[in-house]
């Protein structure tokens, strides 16, 4: 597979939605993640990434203007044990507690599909990180209606296991801006992972698009150790 330069896939592409990376940094030794979420309408564009334990969560920055939040507030990152958890949606509970439950990270999600949302069907993604004992492994998931048929959903799932220091993979809802959106399609691209989390966040925040992105979440663990340090960029402050 072709490895594909981060900074200009997320350049060329106006409206990716919402996205997940995740691999491991070139000097091999942490384990990284980044959720984006973008916004067309002022309902989605009316949100903030707060910290919520040793997660985070999705806030309306205005309340006052907050309409349909169904599909919108939901915690993207939770944290069960030595396991991270990044999805689009409130599916990150329903892993996190089928996981909690001994069902593997696909089990978890056969009970959800695809976003109620036609005529788009936004495709559910998530991601899994593994760290333990200085082993690392990661997988991802797409749920996505069949061609835009809401009676069919494809589900798929990548697992990854010891990556390659200074590789990773993105995930992202949409193939591009459209009416209907276009899901995602093929097998999550694969990126380069370079520099520290302060310049992997910066060339992220600074090559989404201006007008449609919202908020990022970038996150580095420490393969032996497990500690982490964490970026939060919101547009909206």
């Amino acid at each position: 597979m072709q490895k594909r330069n981060l900074a200009e896939e997320l350049k060329d592409n106006a409206y990716p939605g919402r996205g997940i990376v995740i691999g491991k940094s070139k000097d091999g030794k942490k384990a990284v993640t980044a959720y984006f979420i973008m916004g067309r309408s002022s309902n989605s564009r009316n949100r903030v990434f707060v910290k919520e334990g040793e997660g985070i969560r999705t806030q309306a920055f205005d309340p006052s203007k907050l309409e349909d939040p169904s599909l919108i507030i939901y915690a993207p990152v939770r944290v069960l044990g030595n396991k991270t958890i990044v999805t689009n949606g409130d599916q990150t509970d329903t892993i996190y507690e089928g996981m909690d439950k001994q069902l593997t990270f696909e089990q978890s999600l056969r009970s959800r599909e695809f976003e109620p949302d036609g005529p788009n069907y936004t495709p559910r993604i998530s991601g899994i990180m593994h760290i333990e004992n200085g082993k690392y492994n990661y997988a991802m998931s797409i749920l996505k209606s069949n061609n835009g048929d809401p009676s069919s959903c494809s589900r798929f799932t990548f697992a990854y296991e010891n990556p390659v220091a200074g590789e990773g993979r993105f995930i992202h809802t949409y193939m591009h801006d459209g009416n209907p959106l276009p899901s995602f399609e093929g097998e999550p691209k694969l990126v380069d992972i370079e520099g520290d989390i302060d310049s992997f966040t910066q060339m992220l925040w600074e090559n989404l698009n201006e007008e449609n992105k919202v908020s990022l979440f970038v996150r580095y663990i420490d393969i032996e150790s497990g500690e982490y340090e964490t970026r939060i960029v919101n547009k909206n402050k």
